[in-house]
């Protein structure tokens, strides 16, 4: 078995069994240009000849192009090959290939086409093999397009062709000059022995739109844009099948080649047919079956081969999870056993199971409810569960990105702004912990034109940041945090021991959480990739403010034993006054009942440990707490 082999021109392999391209019957029985095998964009550049004496192709330029080949079936194409194949039946035999990084040549080069460009040229031999400068290299682009033969040039990596398109030299300003003049007093011509008037043009490949001057692309009907697009799934379904035999064995049967076929297509969405060629390299490096191709994707996208969400020890933590999380997030079962729920189905890979697709983040959580209740802490218990470390998070308070322009902190700042090349701080976290929980807090506070990123996120598991690299989030929870639905009438009723019960109170929420993301902000869409992964959390009630207050007493306890070698004993009176107060203060969940503590108590016990320290093993009992003119203080006995 061997993988397709580069052989400087082309990519080449067996043909693909079935069918080829949607609507495409095969190079043997169908013109190449023209036809479905060709990608549209090829379409385009041919029909361009006789309309545009320059084209510009950006975008996936660097790819490899699936064209159909000749005793192979199939090949994958570079560039120049790709266009060569596309203009051949209108005459063009051979590209000069203008490159701005290794200099000028002929395509494909046969002493006959070396002839023959010299004498489009007009005897500038001595050009290539080496870097025109600019000015001569306007020559030659005047030259060519006025040949008495066929023949088209390519300026390959014309991104490189000057530092820097808005702040132009004189030398550069004059060589783009000199090429938009020629765009438009160049005419189509026939030649001997066609029939049809073709220009003979000139095509700039270029990474982006923005890499050559705009005065010179923009509005200008003699210079046609044409964007290079990633493989559709057309395309990438019939490289699959094409690839897919160098991972199955002739003898395993047609029905496991589709089937790895069918999941590297499906996987490799939004990827190159490079990207293709080099998953499938790395699957049989890494010795990945058929039927776990997406192995391979995901070594691929994080550049990590082991994968922890399959490993044995995470989901032995996840038995009995519910109760673990119960011992430190009180009062919030339902919650909790919601979110065991999602995060199972994560550590399983079946998150947007019912969609196909597995590029998606592996749990998505929408934690609602009171301020105060444990929202952020039953993230950090996730976070402990999963990673073994509850402090293993990336928190992001999204009051801070309020403002459109606080989204190039996310994902970076846009080209031609300080800080281009550092990257966004969402985009940075993910590259260097591509297995992490993100956890967004107080997401509505955010900004809706930053909410948009997230679009992106939950659909495709992957993010674009300004410097144009593409991060992947199929590996990384999400979890956010939001009040929505719980307004200062039901905090009142809270205080008042008039709460709602929990079916009203989720109902309210839910309600309240649609009708932002729908009405206010105007995007159901993302509100719609959230699915049924909403939250809904408790208010603290007196039974779960007694446990939350003996678990922070502990902690006091706990603290000063390691800290001063002190033991606190309080007086059963002492926790009867202090569960006193902290009823008076439920709207405020858990927080509340840790400030009570910390003004009721440690500050108190913190001016005696200050003013008289007690040596150490020493007893500190606690018999009663005073409150005079908003202090606190306590009583020994």
């Amino acid at each position: 078995m061997t993988m397709p082999t580069v052989t400087g021109n082309a990519v080449t392999g067996p043909a693909p069994a079935g069918p080829a391209l949607a609507g495409s019957t095969g190079p043997e029985t169908r013109s190449p240009v023209g036809g479905r095998s060709m990608p549209a964009w090829l379409r385009e550049v041919s029909t361009s000849l006789s309309i545009n004496a320059q084209l510009v192709l950006y975008g996936n330029i660097h790819d490899r192009f699936l064209l159909p080949g000749q005793a192979s079936g199939w090949e994958l194409c570079t560039l120049p090959e790709a266009l060569r194949r596309a203009l051949r039946p209108a005459g063009f035999e051979f590209l000069i290939v203008a490159d701005a990084v290794s200099g000028l040549s002929v395509y494909p080069e046969t002493p006959e086409n070396t002839r023959l460009a010299n004498e489009a040229l007009h005897g500038t031999k001595a050009a290539f093999g080496r870097r025109p400068e600019l000015g001569e290299l306007a020559g030659v682009l005047e030259r060519a397009t006025a040949a008495s033969i066929r023949c088209a040039v390519l300026v390959n990596y014309a991104s490189h062709l000057v530092p820097d398109v808005a702040r132009l030299e004189t030398a550069e300003y004059d060589f783009f000059a000199r090429c938009d003049r020629l765009s438009h007093e160049t005419h189509p011509r026939i030649l001997a022995g066609h029939s049809a008037p073709l220009f003979n043009p000139i095509i700039w490949a270029i990474s982006h739109e923005r890499d050559l001057p705009t005065w010179l692309t923009a509005g200008n009907e003699d210079i046609r844009t044409v964007a290079v697009p990633l493989p559709d799934l057309a395309a990438r379904q019939s490289a699959a099948e094409w690839l897919s035999r160098q991972l199955v064995d002739a003898e395993a049967g047609d029905d496991r080649r589709r089937q790895a076929a069918a999941q590297l297509a499906d996987q490799t969405q939004g990827m190159t047919m490079r990207s293709m060629v080099a998953i499938t390299r790395l699957a049989r490096r890494l010795g990945t079956g058929p039927n776990e191709i997406d192995e391979a994707v995901r070594c691929y996208r994080v550049g990590v081969h082991d994968n922890p969400w399959r490993q044995e020890v995470l989901r032995n933590r996840l038995n009995g999870a519910p109760e673990i999380i119960a011992e430190r997030v009180r009062g919030q079962d339902e919650a909790i056993r919601h979110s065991v729920d999602i995060l199972v189905r994560a550590v399983l890979g079946l998150s947007g199971a019912h969609t196909g697709g597995g590029a998606r983040p592996r749990g998505v959580l929408f934690f609602a409810g009171p301020t105060g209740v444990g929202k952020t802490e039953l993230a950090k218990e996730i976070t402990r569960l999963v990673f073994g470390d509850e402090t293993a998070y990336t928190r992001f308070d999204m009051s801070e990105f309020s403002a459109e322009h606080a989204a190039d902190r996310l994902i970076g700042a846009p080209p031609g702004y300080v800080g281009h090349d550092a990257g966004g701080e969402l985009t940075n976290a993910v590259r260097q912990r591509p297995f992490s929980l993100l956890l967004f807090d107080e997401v509505e506070k955010a900004h809706p034109r930053i909410l948009d990123k997230f679009l992106q996120i939950l659909d495709d598991g992957r993010l674009t940041e300004a410097t144009g690299s593409t991060v992947y989030f199929s590996e990384t929870i999400l979890v956010f945090t939001s009040n929505l639905g719980i307004s200062a009438e039901e905090y009142a009723a809270q205080a008042s021991g008039t709460a709602l019960p929990r079916t009203e109170l989720e109902r309210r929420v839910r309600g309240e959480v649609e009708h932002h993301f729908s009405n206010v902000l105007g995007r159901p869409e993302l509100l719609n990739r959230l699915g049924d992964n909403i939250v809904v959390f408790n208010f603290i009630d007196d039974r779960v403010a007694a446990e939350i207050l003996d678990l922070l007493l502990q902690h006091v306890k706990d603290r000063l034993r390691h800290e001063h070698h002190l033991e606190l004993r309080l007086h059963p009176a002492v926790r009867e006054r202090l569960l006193d107060e902290a009823r008076k203060q439920l709207g405020f969940g858990g927080r509340g009942i840790g400030s009570l503590i910390e003004s009721a108590l440690v500050n108190p016990v913190s001016r005696i440990l200050f003013e008289q320290p007690p040596a150490a093993g020493t007893v500190l009992a606690i018999a009663d707490l005073e409150l005079s003119r908003g202090t606190w203080r306590v009583v020994l006995g």
